[in-house]
């Protein structure tokens, strides 16, 4: 026998008039905006471990010397604050040909230079004295392809060497506390050691997608709840006219899969546009290759799919009361309230929390599921406290307005709270953010150019270097360093320090001059030395940044769907008030005060955890917290407040034209 389920359903759907579509299309909006986000997040996590996987090649991995076929060394120098990563490559005599690098089409003869596109424009920009002298080449110049280069304006140059040239034979060996420079045998560059300037970009990208995952969640599983109280009526209809509960649940499940299908895909089709723009967003080292933000067509149908499943079980969620009630359904006569119970899962997931946070060595696993936990906490807890406000609110209240907010959110405290709700957890990544977004205190070597002393004697390098500094026109004082100092710049190795006059294009010009000094170990300044905690420090700066934007979109985007549909859902309950003679200033001020109270009660809670989370996470990178974080978060208070407000405003013309309507529709 043929299931009724799916011409029943078309048939209600095309019959569900124009109040119907209207939440279709916000449940669709919702379902879009969720798909669209989770994209960018998972773009963003993808793209920044193909970043880090195209700078590996660069650090070599030592082979045997009987496999070995060429020489490689990596040196990094700076330039206006700017690294510029030096490889330099050398083919054994009598071995098997190198394979050439990725972005190069051959590999370098000696005296052969290529220079990433960004590299060479910069040296044109800026006098040879400055940049250009430190790479001398006998045939002039090549370009490094996109396959070597992690970003479009990441500075690289590959140098073509012969094997005993001092540049290779007295390079640095590098360590694990100096990755930015090494020297090894290699038969080919499928490296495994990502540059130290991307290592932390994906590790980043997964706090920051933790952090907004859960909002997002809210906000395609929102696109199931749109509606629910149309839905819940209608389908309550049809149940006490016979209908199964299997078959209810069905045909919510179908219709709800295919609001959320089509809103999944309008969310890839702007995602696909979006990605030439998406790129341009400058993140880590730099803006993007458009391709390394494609997260390719397996991954799109999955965010697809996932968003339209989580919006089938979000809408088939909300038909408990259906199944086990119909008549109460049909006559509005069950109230929902919640039970005391989240409260204590509340407690218990607070304490659990607040107990493993003080613990020492958190990994990364364990630092995200800690932060789903307490987003799952004030999500469990969130429908209670608005409850409990609606039942308090009600016993004080002495208005109008404040009666009718009162009592809808003890009526539907969680139709109250999903309204909410995303800005509520956005302060919690407010809170975050604010405090966590900090800065290291690096080691402080300003003024100074160092350079190491592997070879040759120090005091000869110093006479050297006073004659190159004076022939480039840079005040200098050069002083030498033993190898058993290790409070200054080059930290228990023997070498020379410049302390130059001047600002940063004298300390660039010295580095320049000194490039050739000592073979195989370039100049380097305080950039050099504080260069991972920079990296760090301006990655989680960064990614803060983008976090809260995302954040406050996602909220918008929930606040202002939610806010839309909750006015249709209630239209028959407006225009009987309308009819019994309540001003429409009155509903208006009383939808006011039912999203504002909740807002502002729960969502100073999740800033406080928001504050409290950032700095342990601090802590964990060794971090201090930022005195103007206050600054920055009264910023985001007014944005997220002026968001709320905005969202409730642009539905106030529908629940105008919705109150007008003296005559209730047919669903």
């Amino acid at each position: 026998m043929r299931s009724p389920v799916l011409p029943l359903t078309w048939h209600l759907a095309r019959a569900c008039g124009r109040r119907g579509l209207q939440s279709h299309l916000l449940s669709a909006a919702a379902a879009a905006a969720g798909a669209l986000v989770l994209l960018t997040l998972l773009a963003a996590y993808l793209g920044s471990g193909t970043r880090a996987d195209r700078t590996a090649w660069r650090t070599p991995d030592a082979v045997a010397a009987q496999q070995a076929t060429a020489v490689q060394t990596l040196g990094t120098t700076y330039v206006d604050h700017r690294p510029v990563t030096v490889v330099s490559l050398a083919q054994l005599p009598n071995r098997a040909a190198t394979p050439a690098p990725p972005g190069l089409a051959h590999f370098p003869a000696p005296g052969r230079t290529y220079l990433s596109p960004a590299l060479a424009e910069l040296m044109r920009e800026l006098p040879a004295t400055r940049l250009a002298n430190r790479f001398p080449t006998t045939s002039g110049y090549g370009t490094i392809g996109e396959a070597g280069l992690a970003s479009p304006e990441e500075l690289v140059a590959v140098i073509g060497r012969a094997p005993t040239d001092p540049a290779i034979t007295r390079a640095a060996e590098g360590s694990a506390l100096d990755a930015l420079a090494a020297r090894a045998r290699v038969d080919g560059f499928s490296g495994t050691g990502p540059s130290p300037f991307t290592s932390f970009d994906q590790q980043a990208a997964l706090f920051g997608g933790a952090l907004l995952v859960v909002p997002v969640i809210v906000l395609a599983s929102a696109a199931g709840r749109l509606g629910a109280a149309r839905r819940e009526q209608r389908l309550a209809a049809l149940r006490l006219a016979g209908a199964t509960p299997r078959q209810i649940l069905a045909m919510t499940a179908v219709e709800s899969a295919a609001v959320g299908l089509v809103g999944g895909l309008l969310g890839a089709v702007v995602y696909t546009l979006l990605v030439p723009l998406l790129a341009r967003v400058p993140y880590g080292i730099g803006t993007w290759y458009a391709g390394q933000l494609w997260v390719g067509l397996p991954w799109l149908l999955v965010v697809v799919a996932a968003v339209a499943a989580l919006t089938s079980v979000s809408a088939v969620t909300t038909l408990r009361g259906v199944a086990r009630s119909p008549l109460g359904v049909a006559q509005q006569a069950d109230p929902r309230r919640t039970r005391l119970i989240r409260l204590v899962l509340f407690v218990a997931i607070g304490l659990y929390v607040a107990v493993t946070a003080h613990g020492d060595g958190l990994s990364t696993g364990q630092t995200l599921a800690l932060i789903v936990l307490v987003y799952g906490a004030f999500w469990t807890l969130g429908p209670w406290v608005v409850d409990m406000l609606g039942r308090l609110l009600s016993r004080f209240a002495r208005r109008p307005a404040t009666l009718l907010a009162a009592r809808r959110l003890s009526d539907d405290p969680r139709g109250a709270w999903r309204t909410v709700s995303g800005l509520v957890l956005a302060g919690l990544v407010a809170g975050f953010f604010t405090v966590g977004q900090v800065g290291l205190v690096g080691y402080d070597y300003r003024g100074q150019v160092a350079v190491r002393a592997e070879h040759g004697d120090v005091r000869e390098l110093a006479v050297r270097a006073r004659g190159l500094l004076t022939e480039a026109g840079v005040k200098a004082r050069v002083e030498t360093a033993d190898a058993d100092v290790y409070d200054g710049i080059l930290v228990g190795d023997e070498g020379i320090v410049a302390h130059v006059r001047g600002g940063q294009e004298q300390l660039d010009t010295a580095s320049t001059a000194l490039s050739s000094l000592s073979p195989g170990n370039l100049p380097f300044t305080q950039d050099y030395v504080n260069a991972e905690g920079d990296t760090t420090t301006r990655l989680i700066g960064e990614m803060g940044l983008a976090v809260l934007a995302l954040g406050f979109l996602v909220a918008a985007a929930s606040a202002g769907l939610t806010a839309a549909a909750t006015v249709l859902d209630r239209r028959r309950v407006y225009a009987l008030l309308r009819l019994a003679g309540t001003p429409l200033k009155v509903l208006d001020r009383a939808r006011i005060r039912e999203t504002a109270l909740p807002l502002v009660v729960l969502a100073g809670g999740t800033t406080a955890t928001g504050i409290y989370g950032g700095i342990k996470v601090s802590e964990m990178f060794h971090l201090e917290p930022d005195a103007s974080g206050a600054v920055r978060l009264a910023f985001c208070v007014a944005l997220g407040t002026a968001t709320m407000f905005a969202a409730l405003a642009g539905s106030r013309p529908l629940l105008r034209k919705v109150t007008a309507e003296r005559a209730q529709e047919a669903d």
